[in-house]
């Protein structure tokens, strides 16, 4: 998993906390990034429809969700996020052993069951009770 999930769940509760219009610098600021890695991951948010941009010289992005119902594996859909995943495959599918040529495609099951696992807690969760979280 790579950091635009983070980035994108900070980025909606503030916005939604502020309620107001954003620049990439000042979420970016707020986050402690780069504003570059802010579009980046809010130019999803948007094609989502989470958030709205409003160009010129007051510009930048505004929630437009609802916090109560919009939950963090929606967020996680909209930035195609997995949770769990493996870079390396262990074994060799042409191998004789059984457990060599079968444990690739055991391993990449139960990683994408925990994947599973993980996105359906999040559904569960909203922007609105990370909110919460925080302010109380």
């Amino acid at each position: 998993m790579d950091s635009m999930f983070s980035v994108a769940v900070h980025a909606l509760v503030y916005l939604n906390h502020k309620a107001c219009v954003l620049t990439s610098e000042a979420l970016a600021e707020n986050i402690c990034t780069n504003p570059a890695r802010v579009r980046k991951v809010m130019a999803k948010l948007k094609k989502a429809g989470f958030v709205e941009t409003k160009e010129g010289s007051v510009g930048g992005y505004r929630f437009c969700g609802d916090a109560q119902q919009l939950s963090l594996a929606e967020v996680a859909q909209a930035l195609d996020t997995r949770f769990v995943d493996a870079a390396w495959r262990s074994g060799d599918s042409d191998m004789e052993c059984l457990v060599a040529s079968g444990m690739a495609d055991i391993m990449d099951e139960l990683y994408l069951q925990l994947d599973r696992d993980c996105k359906e807690r999040l559904r569960g969760i909203t922007i609105a009770d990370i909110d919460k979280k925080i302010f109380t």
